[in-house]
């Protein structure tokens, strides 16, 4: 079995084994918690944008989105879903150099555990330079939970449209790293392929600091794109966060 870059050629297959149908759910909470703001929330920076799922629900709420990506593979599909007339750029957090803006930044499925610690204080600094005074950082992240889930449940193997995949991940709880193998062991298409993922459990206190410090406020901590505040038995811990702070100013053009 070959082994390529990660989301090269998973990138063809994403959509159909990594990706619940969530997309809808979770662009109407983001809309219910933007509506309420009385200065009003249209350009959205999406982060780690994927394939363009929820960019495109986004999009069909009436919100203008820029994305990026550091996968030119799932850029291209982002490109074919969503159309040329949506700004979409490969970019490897934490270097994020996009001009205007933004009302809002949102990174879904587990796009900053991929960061490491310093990583992710980084790009939390650069993504408020990005936005305007008040504006929104929304992002998901695998909890404590989610590692423990992990270490008892090491491999997850099935069959989806078609595709016959294994995945297996080995935790370092002492590292708070997860090395995860995706192997199609038969494919709908072409051949059998594995591509290994790194992901780094951040603790809590550790993404409060790196908001702290980049001039966020931390306005909740939730179920998955719920109201449901977070507890012990949480998988994926969506936080909601409000740029409080001044940054340093850049020159912006509005997208």
């Amino acid at each position: 079995m070959r082994d390529v870059e990660a989301y090269s050629r998973l990138a063809g297959f994403y959509d159909e084994i990594v990706i619940d149908p969530c997309h809808d759910r979770w662009a109407s909470f983001l809309h219910e918690l933007w509506s309420a703001d009385p200065e009003g929330v249209r350009f959205v920076l999406d982060l780690c944008c994927g394939t363009g799922l929820l960019a495109g629900e986004l999009i069909a709420r009436g919100y203008r989105v820029v994305g990026v990506d550091a996968s030119n593979a799932m850029l291209a599909l982002a490109r074919e879903r969503l159309g040329p007339e949506v700004t979409l750029s490969r970019m490897t957090l934490p270097d994020l150099a996009v001009d205007g803006v933004f009302d809002a930044a949102v990174c879904t499925f587990d796009g900053l555990n991929y960061l490491t610690p310093d990583e992710l204080r980084s790009t939390m600094g650069a993504v408020a330079v990005c936005l305007r005074p008040a504006g929104w950082l929304v992002f998901d992240l695998h909890t404590d939970g989610m590692m423990t889930f992990t270490i008892s449940n090491p491999i997850v193997a099935g069959q989806s449209a078609g595709n016959d995949f294994v995945i297996s991940s080995s935790v370092d709880p002492g590292a708070r790293t997860c090395d995860t193998r995706i192997e199609l062991t038969r494919p709908r298409e072409g051949d059998p392929f594995s591509e290994q993922h790194r992901q780094y459990f951040h603790g809590d206190a550790e993404v409060r600091a790196s908001l702290h410090d980049a001039g966020f406020a931390v306005i909740a901590v939730g179920e998955e794109y719920t109201h449901e505040p977070a507890d012990a038995s949480t998988l994926r811990a969506t936080w909601t966060a409000r740029r409080s702070s001044p940054v340093a100013k850049r020159t912006t053009v509005t997208p």
